[in-house]
């Protein structure tokens, strides 16, 4: 690489790391007054970017116009999602408020989706084309923009939190908000302020970012998100210069990662860095060296009233039906969706374990489906094994793969572990894209055999159904089985108070990598049969959102409940699927459903367990 590409690389780090900046500051000021991760930043971003759009596109607004506006549509957005979304749980577990964010993101994806369409855009950048030369590199107007942007947005700021009294019932609440609070300091309007300014710097980003790449589309708000989270763990959480010096490096490690390696590998630099902090230095580069450990997040809710339990005779009359639906000559439109029902829920299955008994809310399940698929995939094509026996180990190779990568995450706490996880979804998407010997990369693997089991074809819907439906109850009762051992026992333990656990001689790691293998077969088994009923998988067939959904399922029907994660599969899968005039409005559906059972019914519909 020449003195001037590294030139050319340095400045387009550091303009990047200034855009991630403007998002990672909002995070750090929004968890340094709420203790929250706020997962629909991301989406106040996309917001920003279209706002822009529209006002040049249909206002045809000059620059400095077109940079109020968005600052003001994101900041009023950002205080709607405070008053709206989040302040009615207060008081409530520590995990709704960050649920909530993750539903807030799904309604407000699917609404830009819907007002704007999917399809990208160009926006443009109202500034002269020229380059400035300096020695043997370049800086264009809109570097110049984004760096004046980013160094003005850090002055005021400081000057907000310095010299204002608002600014300093913000730094006020962030040291302790329950002494703030008897001072006489309005931690309501303190909340709202710190949204206002947070969602005001993330839709600028989002400008800033679609003129920089000439380029907006709704699907961009996640990797915002997630690209924001981790200059804001680099950094240190809630530390706003931590924020911002994580934000540069990132920024500088993506552009020196595409100069060596190329495009490909640009957002798994980025993941990397989040686990190598995590595991260091879980507090950040900047954060105290002392910080008091964060509380356990757990991954229940605390049910007011006890769960109910299903008659054992309706579960058997329920089970008799739907072993004996094909026989009816159902359509086979009726056969798919349940066949992707069942295997849903064998995927609510392997979460209600991870997230429900052992209190580890994970929001990287994707990856584990991803794992089983490949698997057996690649298993079935390249050893030429039976299907079936891919299918087991799969399921088997998931189990091992998925605890090992999660496991030195286990001595994380509090947000940490979503975050974890979350990250490691994403390596293992971002591994399979680019391990192309392996997963043939980007094309995908095709012509995967059909689904057969002791030798005979089972590639017919009506087989299919019932090869899903059983595997899903023989997960089910081994599930069964297991929570009613002491192991199962123990789990619970482990989830309602890990510190009593560990000093009654219970090793919390062992019992949660347990709790993750026992999780990870039954969702490498769900992927498994996926691959085989679809005979082709790339890295892009199991997204993010998959894990959401799921999540959504157990919350559903009630976190640790295996008749609640059984019933949110089922809901959530078949009633869209069922009207289809919905079919567009799924996620959205999805959004809102997670948002009115947090709010109204945050134990499940069956109740916790």
């Amino acid at each position: 690489m020449s003195f001037t590409s590294f030139f050319d690389y340095t400045v387009n780090g550091l303009i990047i790391g200034n855009i991630y900046a403007l998002l990672a500051v909002g995070l750090a000021l929004i968890f340094g007054v709420s203790h929250l991760i706020n997962f629909a930043h991301g989406s106040v971003y996309t917001v920003g970017a279209y706002i822009g759009w529209a006002s040049i596109t249909y206002l045809h607004t000059p620059l400095p116009v077109t940079i109020a506006l968005v600052v003001i549509g994101s900041g009023a957005l950002g205080m709607l999602i405070e008053r709206v979304g989040l302040r009615p749980l207060q008081g409530s577990a520590r995990i709704a408020p960050l649920l909530a964010t993750i539903g807030i993101s799904f309604v407000l994806d699917i609404l830009v989706q819907l007002v704007f369409s999917p399809d990208p855009r160009s926006l443009p950048t109202q500034l002269p084309d020229w380059r400035l030369q300096i020695g043997t590199g370049t800086i264009g107007a809109l570097d110049i923009l984004i760096a004046g942007i980013g160094l003005a947005s850090a002055a005021v700021l400081f000057g907000f939190l310095r010299f204002t009294k608002l600014g300093w019932a913000v730094r006020a609440t962030a040291q302790d908000r329950d002494a703030a609070q008897q001072m006489g300091v309005d931690v309501d309007r303190v909340n709202q302020t710190v949204f206002a300014i947070a969602a005001a710097l993330g839709g600028l980003s989002g400008l800033l970012v679609g003129m920089y790449y000439n380029n907006i589309s709704p699907a961009m708000s996640f990797q915002a998100t997630l690209k924001g989270v981790v200059a804001t763990v680099v950094g240190g959480v809630g530390n706003v210069p931590g924020a911002i010096a994580g934000s540069l490096l990132l920024g500088l490690i993506e552009s020196y990662g595409v100069a060596i390696l190329g495009t490909p590998y640009r957002n798994l630099f980025a993941f990397a860095l989040l686990l190598v902090i995590l595991l260091w230095k879980p507090n950040g580069l900047f954060g105290r060296k002392r910080a008091l450990p964060p509380e356990p997040l757990t991954g229940t809710f605390i049910a007011p009233s006890k769960p109910w339990h299903v008659p054992r005779s309706l579960l058997l009359a329920l089970f008799a039906a739907a072993v004996a639906l094909p026989l009816f000559d159902p359509s086979p439109y009726l056969l798919q969706t349940l066949t992707n029902a069942w295997l849903y829920g064998a995927l609510a299955l392997s979460l209600t374990l991870v997230a429900g008994t052992i209190g580890q809310i994970s929001l990287g399940h994707a990856g584990l489906l991803a794992i089983g698929a490949y698997a057996s995939s690649l298993l079935v094509l390249d050893l030429r094994l039976p299907v079936g026996t891919g299918i087991v180990l799969a399921g088997l190779l998931t189990s091992l793969i998925g605890t090992a990568l999660i496991f030195p995450a286990f001595r994380l706490r509090g947000h940490y572990v979503s975050i974890a996880t979350l990250g490691i979804g994403e390596i293992v998407a971002l591994t399979i894209l680019n391990w192309e010997s392996l997963t043939h990369g980007p094309i995908g693997v095709s012509g995967i055999p059909p689904l057969s089991l002791f030798g005979r074809d089972a590639s017919s819907n009506e087989a299919l159904y019932w090869a899903s439906f059983g595997a899903m109850v023989l997960l089910a009762l081994l599930q069964w089985r297991l929570l009613r051992s002491h192991l199962g026992r123990t789990f619970r333990a482990v989830r309602e108070d890990e510190v009593a656990a560990r000093a009654y001689g219970v090793s919390p790691d062992r019992y949660k990598a347990l709790a993750f293998g026992f999780g990870g077969f039954a969702a490498g088994v769900s992927g498994a049969f996926t691959a085989h009923m679809y005979s082709y998988i790339n890295h892009e067939t199991f997204g993010s959102q998959i894990s959401i959904l799921a999540l959504t399922m157990v919350i559903l029907g009630g976190l640790g409940n295996i008749s609640g994660a059984l019933l949110g599969a089922v809901a959530l899968v078949s009633l869209p699927e069922l009207f289809r005039v919905t079919a567009e409005y799924r996620m959205l559906i999805y959004g809102v459903a997670l948002l009115l059972l947090i709010r109204f019914r945050p134990q499940g519909l069956l109740g916790t367990v």
